[in-house]
């Protein structure tokens, strides 16, 4: 490879990082409230807050309008999608039927060192639940999902999910229970640790039903 096309692959390699840095640092603002439906994003305002070019952040706002998070609302105004209720509902519809696979192949094919990991992460939610820090408990717990994912050990089903995770991990913001959210977390590991693969599907639809029941309450009920 000569000079100037090393050069470039490092440009490109560099763009690419600050791109990512971008993005999750605008998914982050979204999912944690600090940026709201209906706010506008633009790229020269957020080029200089993040010392960037434009095109990074450009870049950044077309992955999030991708996962659902940023809509065009003008051919020159990008803002922050607002969800509806058949949003959040069609959201629900996808995670029951993508979780319970997963949790059912989890079930089916984890090994103990990946049952271990998940056990950890069953402890660090439990310790962010007691934190009642509602963003430290929705990573917790979006990790502890996202490693039964792992362990159900289906790349097709993982690149399926790979694009809803940030939609998912907004969906643990909207809870108002998260004692009880652990508590069915706990019952989750526990049924799939036990190898049963029946009752860590049931376990798995029953907690997206309740969650869903939840979520929906407190978005569009309060």
């Amino acid at each position: 490879m000569s000079q100037n096309e090393s050069q470039a692959a490092a440009s490109l390699t560099r763009t690419a990082w600050l791109r990512d840095q971008v993005c999750e640092e605008l998914r982050d603002r979204i999912i944690t409230g600090r940026l709201a439906p209906g706010d506008r994003l633009v790229e020269r305002d957020l080029a200089e807050e993040f010392s960037v070019s434009r095109v990074p952040v450009r870049e950044a706002i077309r992955i999030l309008i991708a996962e659902g998070f940023l809509t065009a609302a003008s051919p020159r105004r990008i803002v922050v999608k607002g969800y509806d209720r058949k949003d959040v509902e069609n959201l629900f519809d996808l995670r029951e039927a993508l979780e319970v696979l997963a949790v059912r192949r989890a079930a089916e094919r984890a090994d103990k060192a990946g049952l271990a990991a998940l056990e950890r992460l069953l402890e660090n939610a439990r310790r962010a639940t007691l934190s009642g820090k509602p963003e430290r408990i929705s990573r917790a717990n979006a990790a502890f999902h996202h490693q039964i994912m792992e362990l159900a050990d289906n790349e097709l089903l993982a690149s399926t999910v790979e694009p809803l995770e940030g939609r998912l991990r907004w969906l643990f913001q909207q809870v108002d229970e998260p004692g009880t959210l652990w508590e069915e977390h706990d019952a989750l590991y526990r049924a799939i640790a036990s190898r049963d693969v029946d009752a860590s599907a049931e376990a798995s639809l029953s907690h997206v039903r309740h969650y869903r029941e939840v979520a929906l309450r407190m978005l569009f009920e309060e």
